[in-house]
């Protein structure tokens, strides 16, 4: 009898695939996934740190600061000094990055509802812990 597949290599699959399917119903936006998963996680409008913002996303600060210079200079976003911390940069959505944010977060809402939303709860549940248990493997 095989193994089953680990479930990390199933996340990582999932998680390609995932990427794929909203970066092909975003194309017209022109912005790479990890410019995405960047919007997605600032859609609600709250102004974070480069800090924060990196643990949301799963994204090393090195390779986020990339990410904010291409979200900077399309016009989605502005950093900011920190009111309380002067080694610290705020991240925050200008309203053209407010429309494409709301407009991102709207695509993976649809996704996972087309993709899960007929899941019982307790399985999405179930799914929900696991993932959010992985993210603390930085």
């Amino acid at each position: 009898m095989a193994s089953a597949r680990p479930a990390l290599l199933l996340l990582q699959q999932a998680t390609h695939a995932t990427l794929n399917a909203l970066s092909a119903t975003l194309s017209h936006l022109g912005m790479t996934p990890s410019e995405l998963n960047a919007l997605a996680n600032l859609a609600d409008g709250r102004r974070r740190s480069v800090a924060e913002l990196g643990m949301a996303t799963g994204t090393r600060a090195t390779t986020l600061t990339g990410v904010l210079d291409r979200l900077e200079r399309k016009g989605h976003l502005v950093r900011r000094a920190h009111p309380t911390d002067r080694r610290a940069v705020m991240i925050e959505l200008t309203s053209a990055g407010t429309d494409v944010a709301a407009e991102v977060r709207e695509a993976v809402t649809e996704l996972e509802d087309r993709l899960i939303g007929r899941l019982p709860a307790e399985a999405v549940a179930g799914f929900r812990a696991v993932v959010t248990a992985l993210a603390e493997a930085r």
